[in-house]
């Protein structure tokens, strides 16, 4: 029965979870549509898997935020390819009952708490891997759930 309490509660505070501004650029939080490299809904195909998270447009060097108040958990690393090196980084961390990963970040640290808003790193550069790409942060949750309706 405590199970399902936690469970019910963990529901609740999920809920009516909503992604604030994540780049400097997009107040919308605009979902990459298609490119020469595909397209950016949970679910889309790539060469050889499934999109397992949202692509949110993002410039290179942009500044990219907090959604709403989170706990830094721990940095990334994506690729683990040298021909991939200058996007190799993001961010994993949790708040509003979520555990999630923001790809091709450069974090400005990877510990502590940071409020709604406020910086937390910048976008690396994706064109210099993926010319002509719709450079953007992938947003993934920590289970491979769909992100789409916290956006």
């Amino acid at each position: 029965m405590r199970q399902f309490i936690v469970l019910l509660a963990l529901f609740y505070v999920c809920e009516g979870v909503k992604f604030g501004q994540l780049c400097s650029g997009n107040p919308n939080n605009d979902l990459r549509t298609t490119d020469r490299w595909g397209q950016g809904h949970y679910g889309a195909r790539r060469e050889d898997e499934t999109n397992t998270g949202l692509d949110i447009v993002c410039d290179d060097g942009a500044e990219v935020y907090a959604p709403f108040d989170v706990t830094l958990v721990s940095p990334l690393v994506i690729y683990h390819d040298p021909k991939k090196a200058a996007i190799d980084s993001g961010v994993k961390m949790t708040g509003g009952g979520l555990c999630f990963k923001l790809f091709y970040v450069k974090p400005d640290r990877t510990t502590g708490t940071v409020r709604k808003g406020e910086r937390i790193g910048v976008m690396l550069p994706m064109q210099s891997v993926y010319p002509r790409i719709t450079s953007h942060i992938h947003v993934e949750m920590c289970d491979k759930s769909d992100p789409t309706p916290y956006f």
